[in-house]
């Protein structure tokens, strides 16, 4: 029987939890994209062709908004029509934001602008349908990438300035240093320079989300001892599972692990069944790079195609009022499953862990998972395994089983309440086999 500890956790911040701030930045980029954009870029233009050449595929993206509840707190206006009326308007919206990086906002972070659009759409029975269709995801994709590569591009620079809504003022450098446990930006991050006039060096809004630690700012702990598990990425607990099964019906309530769907069938599958699953969640202003929890020798590294704004259902508004209200945080054992993801097997020095698989999963707009070891490649434990472009997300750990591992997680149990543990600190043990 599989044994989970089943946490809600919303720590990420991707959207303001005050919807009328909330409402109103829909409000805004919906009048920009009206009157800006006529033309849509050609990711976005393919999924309109799409959902247009399926009139079953059309009914669908047209009922995932009238669906949503018709109630004031789900983005609804003064006039009481949702924010985002149809999939012509998505399409508009959508397609301003392929030509704009996330603004920094003090009261009100919309790390996820696509995500804000298609918040409430994502937890309706059609919105569920939708987002599982692979032709759906194909295009999303296409359109994730197209941005991507602006946001990699010396356009998307211009958001690195001071002004209110720059990522460089003082309000958001402190709540970057803050968030990563220190009190200046330039005493914790790797920077070309310390002009801030000159952006610090960095030349686009990917490269600066992406900014490295400063050598020594996360030492590794206990760096000799094989036996002391370190944190993979600067982030919060959200479950430990026991007893992972190999396929488990992992769309119910309930959200168990699903070996064979984590892996998508390879045939690593079977040696984890049993085994452990440690999962934690990284918020908007963390560091966004995974590091070895163990030294030993990469043996696989894959990228896994999933969805992209997929929740599960039971956590949409099949809850009735309780439904998620930025999802799909409360989906995170679901998207582990189906989202698009990153696996690496690492086969550890220490023979009383054997294999442990990091698994990198996307969340929304955080997608790109980009891998940056290879396989027959040793690594010491501290050592960069990859990224998430674009912002931060969630991930796993998995044992296999007979791995005697004991958790320390500093005095905290996962939980609404848990908090970010520093990169490369000790969050497990793992003692000698019998």
């Amino acid at each position: 029987m599989s044994i989970i500890s089943e946490i809600k956790y919303k720590v990420g911040e991707w959207l303001p939890s005050d919807q009328h701030f909330l409402n109103a930045w829909l409000k805004k980029v919906a009048e920009e994209a009206q009157n800006t954009d006529k033309k849509l870029a050609p990711p976005v233009q393919e999924l309109k062709d799409l959902i247009e050449s399926d009139h079953l595929l059309k009914e669908k993206f047209n009922k995932m908004f009238t669906e949503v509840p018709d109630k004031p707190q789900y983005q609804r206006t003064a006039f009481n029509q949702p924010e985002v009326q149809n999939y012509e308007q998505m399409l508009q919206m959508i397609n301003h934001i392929m030509t704009r990086a996330p603004e920094y906002n003090a009261t009100g972070l919309v790390g996820c602008p696509i995500n804000a659009v298609l918040n409430w759409a994502m937890g309706t029975k059609a919105g569920y349908e939708v987002f599982l269709d692979s032709r759906v995801n194909d295009c999303f994709r296409d359109i994730l990438d197209y941005w991507g590569a602006f946001l990699s591009s010396d356009k998307s620079a211009y958001i690195l300035n001071t002004t209110e809504n720059g990522w460089l003022n003082p309000i958001a450098l402190d709540a970057m240093s803050k968030a990563a446990f220190g009190t200046h930006f330039l005493d914790i991050f790797d920077t070309k320079n310390q002009s801030i006039e000159d952006r610090f060096g960095f030349t686009s809004w990917d490269e600066f989300f992406t900014r490295p630690f400063k050598a020594g700012v996360r030492p590794v702990a206990a760096p000799d001892d094989d036996s002391v598990i370190v944190n993979a990425c600067e982030s919060a607990p959200y479950r430990i599972a026991h007893n992972v099964k190999k396929q488990d019906k992992y769309w119910i309530k309930a959200q168990p692990y699903s070996l064979v769907n984590i892996f998508n069938k390879d045939e690593v599958t079977d040696s984890f069944v049993g085994g452990t699953i440690y999962q934690a969640f990284l918020s908007a202003l963390s560091y966004h790079r995974w590091h070895a929890p163990i030294s030993g020798t990469i043996v696989k590294a894959y990228n896994i195609y999933g969805t992209y704004y997929s929740e599960n259902y039971y956590e949409g508004f099949a809850a009735g009022d309780e439904v998620d209200p930025a999802a799909p945080d409360y989906s995170q054992g679901y998207i582990a499953e189906v989202a698009s993801r990153a696996v690496i097997i690492i086969e550890a020095d220490n023979k009383d862990i054997g294999q442990l698989a990091f698994v990198a999963i996307g969340m929304a707009e955080v997608s790109s998972n980009e891998i940056t070891v290879k396989v027959g490649q040793h690594v010491n434990k501290g050592d960069q395994l990859g990224m998430f472009h674009f912002g931060g997300s969630t991930h796993l750990l998995i044992f296999q089983p007979g791995v005697n591992v004991e958790f320390d997680l500093h005095g905290q149990t996962p939980s609404i309440n848990a908090t970010n543990i520093p990169l490369s600190s000790k969050i497990a043990t793992v003692k000698p086999k019998a």
